[in-house]
């Protein structure tokens, strides 16, 4: 069974008169292990894709697994729980506290768990470590650079250790130098810590590092080598 499994999923969204689609009958399926990108232009509904594997949003029809369980399905605390522990999101605006340092921004969901302050402590700094920046752990956002705050904001994502990471538009507003380092470090969270991460972008050269890349075009799923072949698992 695979990893992250959608069977005919449907969303819709009513816009005054008019009824959007951005997603029709979409299957799909992610193996554990996968650095997925999903590769649209804004408005194509890749963040929705993103958004109901984890569940955020809710299909209108089809069902969604992840390890197994049926997220579609889930309600209320059920789902919170589950979203807290499987789930680490990664935004294109960063969300940090501004009036907290990187090492308690990266705490804050620690909070959920009901760690001890020593566990808390050693997974903040393993966190912190892997994206390079235990050297500013006491700086909060302002003095940090883009790139950085964006480091931060991935090591709050990978804290808790979720089952996937989901990253929408994660370079999209950095600069040149600074979307490279976070593609080569969400390469290497790949890479080296076997994390199954799920990206949507519009910027081909971020599409680039996916394992595997997949485009939406018209509510449907496709190569986007081959435009006309669409694609369904």
């Amino acid at each position: 069974m695979s990893f992250i499994r959608l069977e005919e999923v449907t969303k819709r969204y009513r816009s005054g008169e008019h009824v959007i689609t951005p997603l029709e009958n979409v299957s799909l399926e992610i193996e554990a292990g996968e650095l997925f990108v999903l590769l649209g232009p804004s408005g194509s509904g890749k963040t929705t894709l993103l958004n109901l594997i984890a569940g955020i949003d809710r299909p209108d029809a089809g069902r969604i697994f992840v390890e197994g369980t049926e997220v579609s399905a889930l309600r209320g605390r059920a789902l919170s729980d589950w979203r807290a522990e499987h789930i680490g999101y990664v935004f294109q605006q960063y969300h940090l506290v501004p009036v907290l340092t990187a090492y308690e921004n990266v705490e804050l969901p620690l909070f959920l768990f009901g760690f001890s302050r020593r566990e808390r402590h050693a997974r903040v700094a393993v966190a912190l470590e892997a994206v390079g920046l235990v050297d500013r752990s006491s700086h909060r956002p302002p003095q940090l650079s883009g790139g950085q705050q964006q480091r931060v904001a991935i090591a709050r994502a990978i804290v808790a250790d979720p089952s996937v990471l989901v990253c929408d538009e994660p370079t999209g507003n950095l600069d040149h130098d600074s979307a490279n380092a976070t593609l080569s470090l969400l390469a290497r969270l790949n890479r080296e810590r076997g994390r199954t991460i799920l990206m949507v972008t519009h910027d081909t050269r971020a599409a680039a590092t996916g394992s595997r890349v997949l485009s939406l075009d018209k509510g449907q799923l496709r190569d986007p080598r081959t435009p006309a072949a669409e694609v369904t698992s």
